[in-house]
């Protein structure tokens, strides 16, 4: 008999919803769009209601097209952009604010002044990560500073804060769950990953009260379930994992030193460490990987904050084309950038530069720079990115040999094989590339009994194409010094 199981893939511009069968195919699949909010400069939202709405039927349209009924799942896999943050009324479910985007810039100077008191290396040795306005914990206080009212109640236990994850299980099981897991807490600044709890003095530095915060359970764990009135029956919730995590895990990188890199809206380079946290000297992050059975297994990590986005604005912002289909066809076409080099620091540039005022541009035109030459810049700006958080990884100590790469970018043959070009090393692409949602359906296979253990999931990991470097050293490297001179450029310290 088939096992099925349902991932709900949450994401920055689209929600998605998959349902795989137990050898992690495709059987039906669910996919909407939903609107971006920019308030001011640097300022980032969405509205928790669309999520709520998308999500709601995007799960209803893959269930349909899979041919099944909610009770053929075995259980609900969630995975979800990760650092954006909700807060909502307990009584109502309902949102007391948009929620603030993981990309948003709006708390940098709160960070900046927390940094100015001397406090971020405590911060990051407690949380492995920096004072970053990505980061969720800033964003909360945020909300709960703009009237004296909310954060009454945040104290007095009337309102809820979460992930989009918590979001979604509070509102999939009718208020019953508020709970997140540790690859998502992680992310929050209020996170121990040490102790795997959230820390008195991080909250107490944030002024968060700690009624507002989420159970922390496993990456694969009893959630609940669902409403039974949402899909016909009630479904069981047994996995959460944020985004990069769960690529990871769809990847089947479970082994340190195993690495990955995901290229939607931005790019996420997640490295391996296994059970010990490695401490980054090169402005990575490290993070939590997954949790299971009580015991954790760390990653360092790189994020950068645009990489798909950057495909997105040539489209809606210039409309230089009318989908990101055409990009392989303009950047095949001709033979270079001609020297154009587009640095899309559209809300800062992430690791590992870490500069939130810095701003995107287009450097080196001249008069017969062409449309193609844009498209191809942008391109390549991806594959740069990377290599910076590569070159990182490996000042951090890392032995990287092979790239495992997913997400709606790699589709583009293109994209791929520069990539490989400029890091100079082997690019593997798997027969699954929505690694994401893959991931999270496996952990949720993992709760529900469906698969024994890690390894057999690795087994189900097939590699589609692999790509090799085609370019030479010297060229390469000329290449990426132009980069690196085109990022000084938009840096603003």
């Amino acid at each position: 008999m088939t096992t099925y199981l349902l991932a709900i893939d949450q994401g920055t511009t689209s929600s998605r919803a998959i349902v795989f069968n137990q050898d992690g195919q495709q059987m039906g699949v669910g996919q909407q769009e939903f609107d971006q909010h920019y308030p001011a400069d640097g300022w980032v939202e969405h509205d928790p209601e669309q999520i709520w709405e998308t999500t709601v039927n995007t799960c209803r349209t893959a269930i349909e097209q899979a041919g099944i009924s909610a009770s053929d799942i075995a259980g609900i896999g969630i995975t979800n952009q990760r650092e954006t943050t909700v807060v909502w009324d307990r009584a109502t479910g309902k949102p007391v604010y948009n929620a603030i985007v993981w990309q948003d810039r709006r708390t940098a100077d709160h960070c900046a002044k927390l940094r100015e008191e001397g406090v971020e290396d405590m911060v990051t040795k407690r949380t492995g990560l920096l004072l970053d306005a990505y980061f969720s914990g800033t964003k909360l206080a945020w909300i709960l500073d703009r009237e004296p009212e909310l954060r009454r109640r945040a104290e007095n236990g009337e309102l809820a804060f979460g992930t989009i994850d918590t979001f979604l299980l509070w509102r999939l099981t009718g208020g019953k769950e508020h709970a997140t897991d540790a690859s998502n807490a992680c992310r929050t600044l209020l996170y121990n990953i040490h102790t795997g709890d959230w820390d008195p003095e991080l909250l107490e530095l944030l002024n968060v009260p700690v009624a507002v915060l989420p159970e922390v359970k496993d990456s694969a764990d009893d959630y609940g379930s669902t409403d039974p009135e949402l899909f016909g029956a009630a479904i069981p919730v047994r996995a959460l994992i944020g985004d990069q995590q769960a690529a990871t895990v769809g990847q089947a990188c479970f082994e340190p030193g195993m690495v990955k890199s995901t290229y939607g809206t931005g790019c996420f380079v997640m490295l391996n460490t296994g059970e010990k946290p490695l401490a980054s000297k090169n402005r990575l992050l490290t993070t939590v990987a997954y949790r299971l059975n009580g015991k954790t297994t760390y990653a360092l990590e790189g994020s950068i904050f645009n990489a798909g986005t950057a495909v997105q604005w040539l489209r809606d912002g210039l409309q230089l084309i009318q989908n990101a289909g055409e990009t392989k066809a303009l950047a095949e076409n001709i033979d270079s950038s001609n020297g154009v080099y587009l640095v899309p620091a559209f809300t800062g540039l992430g690791a590992p530069y870490w500069d939130p005022d810095a701003r995107g541009a287009i450097l080196g035109v001249t008069r017969d720079t062409g449309i193609a030459h844009v498209v191809r810049a942008a391109l390549e700006s991806v594959a740069y990115q990377t290599r910076d958080l590569l070159e990182a990884m490996r000042a951090d100590g890392a032995k990287l040999d092979t790239l495992r790469v997913d997400g709606g970018m790699v589709v583009n043959d293109w994209v791929v094989q520069r990539l490989a070009d400029i890091l100079g090393s082997p690019c593997e692409r798997p027969e699954v590339t929505e690694t994401t949602a893959l991931g999270a359906a496996y952990l949720a296979g993992l709760a529900a009994g469906v698969y024994d253990s890690l390894e057999e999931i690795g087994s189900h990991w097939r590699c589609e194409q692999r790509f090799n470097s085609r370019m030479t050293e010297v060229d390469r490297e000329r290449r990426y010094r132009g980069w690196q001179n085109a990022v000084r450029k938009v840096q603003a310290k």
